[in-house]
């Protein structure tokens, strides 16, 4: 009899499983409709007053007046942030919050005398934070991490 009845729940469970994932399927996706392309309008072209042809009257510009400038900011722009690891010459952009920054970020922390030790998740608080994130200021600074 338990078997009956558990033929019976497994065909159960299968049908409703069935239906499910072909209800999903035979549901049609929204259509947009395509709008009517609109029938050009035509422009009716007026003639322009004099006095606006004299005042839209283009101006020409002499040579002599348009200096040519050069551009400092760009060099100063390629200037790449981040943390460049010495051993490997990999480049870190994104070390903003401790817990998810390399391990040799954190190594490096501690091999500089920045901090103490590598601090796991669960010991963080606000004031470890608070001087993991001046020290990464301080790392920040050396020549050796540089990009």
């Amino acid at each position: 009899m338990t078997e009956v009845l558990f033929i019976l729940t497994v065909i159960f469970v299968a049908y409703v499983v069935y239906v499910a994932v072909n209800e999903h399927k035979a549901t049609p996706k929204p259509t947009v409709p395509k709008a009517k392309p609109e029938a050009p309008k035509e422009v009716v072209e007026q003639p322009m007053p004099e006095a606006v042809v004299k005042i839209m009257k283009p101006t020409i510009i002499k040579p002599a007046t348009i200096k040519k400038t050069t551009s400092t900011a760009t060099t100063q722009d390629t200037v790449k942030k981040g943390l460049r690891d010495p051993k490997t010459g990999e480049v870190a952009t994104s070390y903003n919050n401790y817990r998810f920054t390399k391990r040799w970020i954190k190594d490096a922390l501690v091999t500089e005398g920045l901090i103490k030790k590598v601090y796991k998740n669960n010991e963080l608080d606000t004031a470890i934070e608070a001087t993991i994130k001046d020290a990464l200021v301080k790392l920040e600074a050396i020549d050796k991490y540089k990009p």
